[in-house]
């Protein structure tokens, strides 16, 4: 099989991944391929196409015939056009394992630094200012209850993490079932339930036409007025606009944002300087592991889908593959 790697994210390929995919017998091509021109002359023979960011679209399947598998070494698949190669018989892989730990930890960082005004004092600090009083912490974690809307990955890592602060989990995900939530101590509850009841609300969905959007003025008004939301999964998920209204009139307490509707932000973004937000250039899934991680799950699928196999994680389970693929298990993968 060939596969070829269009975008790597500036990065050189490890030694060992040509060599491993060699023994699977899958050649490996790395070439750039910005424009849907590049993806003609280099990946119209390709049976799988890799990418770290980068974009493709639906047009740009018209000009691979033979591509049976996308692999995204990374969470977010909103770079790739999931309805379209679902139409085509594309499997669209990808490696959630590579982010979660460092999105429950972001997430917990991000609701920490809320609660006991972190960022505040810092500016304080290095504008010479010590004032104990100016932010004095007014909220706990520990009990509170926590609602985490989506139970992927990044989602059952944080659920983990935060057993030890012996919250209330409630949960809202209609794709994964009750007994995998109580496993994790979790209680899935409807939407708006869960915007009603959590304290701290943390959005693990990925951005689809479905989920634009999917926090907007009404979801905002039915919280609790000391809640804090935290978002590390798409910026277009939440209402902007709307955000900035609910911060201004006290709907919600507070918001910590990894990620942005526009990014980079412009320098008059809204919610940039208030003090009631914590904002993070879109690192929360990163870690010392995390690129490691994603060149060896990439890999993985990648072997995996050549011999015949599912791919541990991808996003389009409803395909029909242009394979015959099994669930068994790889002993090396």
């Amino acid at each position: 099989m060939k596969l070829i790697l269009i975008e790597r994210d500036g990065q050189d390929v490890p030694a060992w991944v040509p060599e491993r995919l060699a023994s699977a017998e899958i050649t490996l091509l790395v070439r750039d391929c910005p424009t849907r021109a590049d993806l003609a002359a280099h990946a119209a023979d390709a049976d799988m196409v890799w990418l770290f960011g980068g974009r493709l679209t639906a047009d740009d399947l018209d000009v691979l015939p033979r591509c049976g598998a996308i692999i995204r070494a990374g969470s977010g698949v909103d770079n790739v056009p999931v309805l379209a190669a679902t139409a085509r018989g594309i499997v669209v892989a990808h490696t959630p394992d590579a982010t979660s730990e460092g999105l429950a930890e972001h997430v917990i960082g991000l609701w920490l630094a809320l609660i006991r005004e972190i960022a505040i004092h810092d500016r304080l600090i290095r504008a010479g200012a010590w004032d104990r009083e100016h932010a004095l912490p007014h909220r706990h974690l520990r009990g509170q209850t926590v609602g985490l809307l989506g139970f992927g990955h990044a989602a059952r890592a944080l659920a983990a993490r935060l057993r030890g602060f012996e919250v209330a989990l409630l949960a809202h995900d209609p794709f994964v079932p009750a007994d995998l939530l109580d496993r994790h101590d979790a209680r899935g509850v409807a939407f708006d339930e869960l915007l009603a009841r959590a304290d701290f609300l943390s959005i693990h969905v990925p951005l689809t036409r479905r989920t634009r959007h999917l926090i907007g003025e009404r979801e905002l008004r039915r919280m609790k007025p000391t809640a804090l939301l935290v978002n590390t999964a798409r910026g277009g998920i939440i209402d902007e606009q709307a955000l900035v209204r609910a911060l201004e009139h006290r709907w919600i307490a507070g918001a910590g944002l990894d990620v942005l509707e526009q990014e980079p932000p412009p320098p008059d973004h809204p919610l940039i300087g208030r003090p009631n937000v914590v904002l993070t250039p879109h690192i929360g899934g990163f870690s010392d592991r995390f690129r490691a991680i994603c060149w060896e799950q990439s890999v993985d699928a990648a072997v995996a889908l050549a011999r015949g196999r599912w791919p541990r994680a991808y996003v389009n389970p409803d395909v029909r593959p242009r394979w015959n693929l099994t669930r068994e298990p790889l002993d090396d993968a």
